[in-house]
């Protein structure tokens, strides 16, 4: 049976290390709306390609990510949804274009969040990732993989965290209670090892 689920959480909460073991545990595609975004940049909608929005440096607008998606999932059989959707008025239209076996939450307190995001570091040769509590290097500050400096981004920062997070709930909250209503909403703990995690979702899927 070909599994149709979609993945929620919060930045940092493992969307895409759960989202590829899914995945890769039941043969099925792992779709990401950057992906699709990419992969079908030269797609041609009433709007415009979505490579005129991205040239531009723009937001692609809700329409043209709604059939970019829908499209990536036409093609898929059976897939693994992360990334998307964003808003309310997405969530809304996915559950127009598709039957979902199963919509999962990772639940993670927002200071585990916190944490997770600003212990990221980033060789700024080689671009490989660590985090200094998860998977910290084998010398701190510098790279395993070619000896380059480790370095935290911009975008790792508490206070760039801090808003990242404040800007999903403000926006995501509306997305987990469609999907509340709908009853196919089902809270996963996601503070535990990635493992642990993913045991605790293969539980929810197969419920």
């Amino acid at each position: 049976m070909s599994h149709r689920i979609l993945l929620l959480g919060a930045p940092g909460a493992g969307k895409g290390t759960q989202s590829a073991k899914l995945a890769d545990e039941y043969g099925v595609e792992h779709v990401t709306t950057g992906d699709a975004l990419r992969a079908n940049k030269e797609m041609e909608t009433e709007y415009g390609t979505p490579k005129s929005f991205m040239d531009a440096g723009e937001l692609v607008p809700d329409p043209v990510v709604n059939e970019i998606v829908e499209a990536a999932l036409d093609d898929a059989d059976g897939f693994v949804l992360d990334g998307y959707p964003r808003n309310l008025d997405q969530a809304e239209y996915l559950s127009e274009i598709t039957d979902l076996d199963a919509v999962i939450l990772l639940d993670v307190d927002e200071e585990v969040l916190v944490d997770r995001l600003t212990g990221r570091r980033v060789c700024d040769d080689c671009g490989a990732n660590f985090h200094v509590d998860f998977q910290p290097p084998e010398e701190p500050g510098v790279c395993d993989e070619c000896g380059g400096e480790l370095i935290q981004r911009d975008d790792d920062t508490e206070e760039t965290a801090r808003e990242r997070l404040e800007v999903f709930y403000e926006n995501t909250e509306p997305v987990v209670e469609h999907f509340r209503d709908e009853g196919v909403l089902v809270e996963v703990d996601g503070e535990a090892t990635p493992d642990e995690v993913f045991d605790r979702i293969a539980d929810a899927v197969e419920s």
